[in-house]
């Protein structure tokens, strides 16, 4: 890399890590060029410390870095990817062209003394580890699978569909009038109303319940699910979150916690029936009791997230079903073995819930989880029909 091509090479190595996914802003390339004033542009490991310090903002993309560093600034003998500690596949892209200096006269413009090839980079590495793992069932995640999924679920964004307050608010645009704020003008000018004011009802997010089955039938299940309820009270706020097995327990408090790890082990300890049967009919009957008067004042959105294996009487559970759906807004029973093509809801507790359930959706893997966003973004309207056909 020569010195006369320095800006052009720092535009291109930024290129390819944003098609890498990596946000890189024209502040931080700014920075970049700026801080190497002060290094050695022929001692690589300098460049190196430098692009990583203005480049990168976080941990998770420090892999990705070095893998581009590696092949953007390649030694002339040529970069091998199998010393790359991820994995790379090969996208056909059109390639990044790196302007030549300016033939000086009598010099062969098409002889600059380097190989030709090195004026032609084309982006040939992607990360899809993160495509493969977002379709992957939570049950069979190792453990550095967990670490990539739980990155990915903090990086989602969730946007409950808001709701329609008793609460107004002033507004441009025509609606409900508003006779205090014009008397109130109209003193300016004599006691005569000249302008007209409007007020609207305010827009406040719906509140999510969750109440999620740690049963020894979800035990493949019940970490995964549980970092996903944390990503929910971080990213969204107003979530009440309870964990059932043969009882109720509410951990909005526990999983408050900033660090994932910490929020799922405190829950494991405070919870007696961790991963061992399941009374779902009790279970909802005890928060009707105790808990819907509290956290459900405002139309909630309600989650149900369980497998429907069932120890308890079914037709306690159709009734306390049926109670919990008139009292929200919408009703939704995420099940992780949904996402098995030949899944049938055969099961007592599910034959005896699903003629209450508003929505019966999958949550087995990171696509489900997203399609699940796009649904509670979704459920502000009007409600729909109350009722699922067997």
């Amino acid at each position: 890399m020569s010195d006369g091509h320095i800006s052009a090479h720092l535009v291109g190595f930024v290129h390819l890590l944003r098609s890498m996914g990596i946000l890189v802003g024209s502040g931080q390339l700014i920075d970049l060029a700026q801080g190497l004033t002060f290094v050695s542009l022929t001692d690589r490991e300098a460049l190196h410390d430098a692009a990583r310090c203005t480049l990168i903002t976080k941990p998770e993309d420090l892999p990705l870095f070095e893998a581009a560093f590696g092949f953007y600034f390649r030694p002339i003998s040529g970069f091998d990817p199998a010393q790359m500690a991820i994995p790379v596949i090969r996208i056909p892209q059109r390639p990044l062209r790196i302007p030549r200096k300016k033939p000086v006269a009598g010099e062969n413009p098409d002889d600059d003394g380097s190989d030709s090839e090195e004026h032609k980079v084309g982006v040939t590495l992607a990360y899809s580890a993160s495509e493969t793992l977002r379709t992957r069932d939570f049950g069979s995640f190792s453990y550095d699978e967990v670490q990539q999924a739980r990155v990915m679920m903090r990086h989602m964004r969730w946007r409950p569909a808001m709701r329609r307050t008793r609460r107004t608010q002033r507004t441009k645009q025509r609606g409900r009038v508003d006779m205090r704020r014009i008397i109130r003008d109209s003193l300016r000018f004599g006691g005569e109303p000249v302008h007209l004011a409007y007020r609207r009802p305010r827009q406040r997010q719906r509140p999510l319940v969750v109440l999620c089955d740690i049963s020894g039938s979800m035990d493949r299940y019940s970490r995964m699910l549980l970092q996903f309820v944390h990503t929910l009270n971080d990213g969204v706020g107003m979530v009440e979150s309870f964990v059932f097995g043969t009882r109720l327990t509410r951990v909005t408090r526990l999983l408050r916690s900033k660090d994932v790890d910490d929020a799922v082990a405190l829950v494991s300890k405070q919870v007696l029936d961790w991963s061992g049967g399941t009374r779902i009919g009790n279970t909802i009957r005890e928060f009707n009791v105790k808990w819907s008067r509290r956290v459900m004042s405002r139309g909630p959105v309600v989650l149900i997230i369980s497998d429907g294996w069932d120890r308890g009487d079914p037709t306690l559970l159709s009734k306390e079903m049926a109670r919990l759906q008139r009292s929200c807004h919408r009703l939704i029973w995420l099940n992780p073995l949904l996402g098995n093509a030949r899944y049938q809801p055969l099961t007592q507790g599910m034959q005896a819930a699903l003629p209450y359930i508003d929505d019966f959706l999958p949550v087995h893997n990171l696509l489900s989880v997203e399609q699940l966003g796009q649904t509670l973004a979704t459920v502000g309207g009007s409600k729909r029909e109350r009722k699922q056909r067997l």
